[in-house]
């Protein structure tokens, strides 16, 4: 079964490009458009444009483009179909399906989806195990115990793993799935030295499902609830094609809009220790799941805001062993703030203990930004140890270093200063040193990356002159340009359009860069039905090249000010103020390029009649083919104004 056309039309119609990207990244107004940090790779200055009266996405930075059904694909890794069903489900419009007729639309699903499907199949295994007498008196009971509600239970999928050695694995391959995708999605695992030997990777214990920023279960987490010293506490999916710890954080999915609405995030360490503090009506928080924070989790969260508030335990020890993760949160350009629990709470013991009220004032009374935190947990050892102080102010010092924000980092410098008792220029020396120690550092790493570029470009020949193929494609790139841009617009007074103009100019002039004659050709096939295609024709079309190149054609990276015009009375002339004039002069020099290329050809054919010693008469008329393109060449130079010296 395949979803019908009907559904398809429907979700491009209703699907908007700002909601569907803004689930995903923080965007800000910029001109016509809208703005984001790329989500497909990391950069701190936002190259990822969205145009909502194109309804496009275009990143500057890595190419990435597209429409709403293209972004749901790219971000989440789906198929066509895959992404139209997330975003009916979105839309909340029901999907229809037809069944299918061709044996290319009744191939088995890709094995991302196949990973998907299968992972949101164990998600409800698990969920309906509570309902069963064991689940009932261990996995469900052990949520009432921690205050879990029906509705918190639901809401982050919680469930429980039977004990026994193959519940899950039977059900699943009663339910069609083969061995190798519940392998490859980490539920069952091979006995070590019998590989034909399978069972379940979760066994008795309570299941806390891991979603990506869609709501798509990717993962697990399960916590034992006997007291087996042979066993660990928690064990965790592993790594699959659609899971990448170092990417993901417990949470994200139910917590997104809050953070992007209270533009703060909070940042706590266990699975219990979110649900515990949606039990307390605070939804901004995502967990690091007990692992290192990486990289990837801060760009995540900087997605949505640039706030962060670190939540630790209370144990000095462990605080002043994860610090780390501080520097990698400023590293990344964000606001950090930090709170302590009294000793021996965390966020779930705590909320518990005091209630959500009062939990909720203690975040707000004992939240200090990241240098007051960290001058305040070394305060007593530095009292009376001079050295220690030195040590401290060198350790705040080169937390400072990571900020980007050079603004940022003189008001932190200055609060450090008054914290530390110690005169701000002094700091500010230290600062520059660690500054200028991090720039020779970078420095280096790219001379001798660079150097490594030289060393492969002198392996490689280069072509120092661009030839006339090139120049050809480059104003054939152009001449679709136009189409795309302005086809539908009418020349001056008369009554023809750009698109025709253009088509019956470049009537029997084959064009070489086959993408843009595919293009070409679609808009000529168009055409002939009675419609001039505008650029959402070629953006809703599946092939993902065509999609790419037109949307790489209408997206400009930089739009003129209006306040040139308004404010200022300047006033740029652009191409579309004379359509008849921009569309003339670029089939002249398509034309020119093409004569250009035939010269080039003609010349070498000539070469090799003289190499081969052909008799003279092949070689005068060879010579006469290219003295006559030459003439058309300056026919079309002189139209163009092109002056050669």
């Amino acid at each position: 079964m395949s979803i019908s056309k009907l559904t398809t039309d429907k979700v491009k119609e209703r699907a908007d490009i700002v909601e569907v990207v803004g689930d995903y990244v923080q965007l800000k107004k910029k001109g016509q458009n809208m703005w984001a940090c790329c989500p497909f790779h990391g950069e701190k200055t936002p190259s990822f444009s969205i145009s909502p009266a194109k309804q496009i996405y275009k990143c500057f930075g890595c190419g990435k483009a597209g429409d709403p059904i293209q972004f749901v694909m790219d971000i989440e890794g789906l198929g066509f179909q895959e992404a139209i069903r997330h975003l009916a489900g979105k839309y909340g419009i029901e999907v229809e399906e037809e069944a299918t007729q061709t044996p290319e639309q009744n191939l088995e699903q890709s094995e991302r989806e196949s990973l998907f499907i299968a992972l949101n199949f164990a998600k409800d295994f698990f969920v309906k195990n509570l309902d069963t007498p064991e689940g009932r008196s261990i996995g469900l009971s052990y949520f009432k115990e921690r205050g879990f509600t029906p509705q918190i239970i639901q809401k982050f999928d919680l469930g429980y793993a039977l004990d026994g050695w193959d519940h899950l694995m039977k059900a699943a391959k009663s339910a069609g799935f083969q061995e190798e995708i519940l392998l490859k999605a980490g539920l069952i695992l091979q006995k070590e030295g019998d590989p034909t030997r399978l069972y379940d990777r979760f066994r008795n214990r309570v299941t806390f499902t891991i979603h990506n920023i869609s709501g798509k279960p990717i993962g697990f987490g399960a916590r034992i609830l006997t007291k087996d010293k042979n066993q660990p506490k928690y064990i965790n999916s592993p790594e699959t094609p659609i899971y990448h710890k170092s990417d993901v954080l417990y949470g994200m999915f139910q917590a997104k809009k809050a953070i992007r609405d209270q533009d703060n995030c909070y940042l706590v360490e266990g699975y219990t220790d979110v649900i515990s503090m949606h039990l307390s009506g605070i939804e901004n928080v995502v967990a690091s799941s007990g692992t290192s924070l990486t990289d990837g989790q801060i760009k995540l969260i900087k997605r949505f805001t640039n706030q962060v508030t670190v939540l630790y335990d209370g144990d000095n020890a462990g605080i002043k062993a994860s610090l780390r993760g501080i520097d990698l949160l400023l590293e990344g350009g964000l606001n950090v703030k930090a709170v302590v629990f009294p000793d021996g709470e965390d966020p779930d013991s705590f909320s518990r203990k005091v209630g959500s009220q009062a939990f909720h004032d203690y975040l707000q009374a004992n939240s200090r930004d990241f240098i007051g935190f960290k001058i305040g947990l070394y305060k007593e050892e530095f009292a009376k140890d001079p050295i220690r102080k030195a040590e401290v102010i060198r350790e705040v010092v080169q937390s400072i270093g990571k900020i980007p924000d050079p603004i940022i980092r003189s008001v932190y410098t200055k609060e450090a200063s008054s914290l530390l008792e110690i005169e701000e220029g002094i700091l500010l020396s230290e600062l520059n040193k660690s500054l200028i120690k991090t720039q020779k550092d970078q420095f280096q790493k790219a001379k001798e990356e660079k150097e490594a570029e030289d060393h492969l470009e002198e392996l490689i020949p280069t072509q120092v002159e661009i030839s006339a193929a090139e120049t050809l494609k480059l104003q054939e790139k152009e001449t679709i340009r136009l189409l795309i841009n302005y086809g539908w617009q009418k020349l001056d007074q008369a009554d023809l359009h750009l698109c025709q103009y253009l088509l019956s100019e470049t009537e029997g002039i084959e064009f070489q860069t086959p993408i843009y004659a595919k293009i070409l050709g679609l808009y000529r096939a168009r055409l002939n039905q009675g419609e001039i295609p505008t650029h959402e024709y070629f953006v809703s079309q599946r092939d993902a090249e065509v999609k790419q190149v037109v949307i790489d054609m209408i997206t400009p990276r930089h739009e003129i000010s209006v306040h040139w015009g308004e404010r200022h009375q300047i006033f740029i002339n652009t191409e579309s103020d004379d359509l008849a004039l921009t569309a003339f002069k670029s089939i002249l020099r398509l034309k020119r390029r093409l004569v250009q290329k035939m010269m080039e050809e003609a010349k070498q054919k000539i070469k090799s009649a003289e190499l081969e010693k052909l008799d003279s008469d092949k070689v005068f008329e060879l010579q006469q083919v290219y003295f006559e393109l030459k003439k058309v060449q300056l026919e079309i130079d002189k139209e163009l104004g092109i002056v050669i010296g």
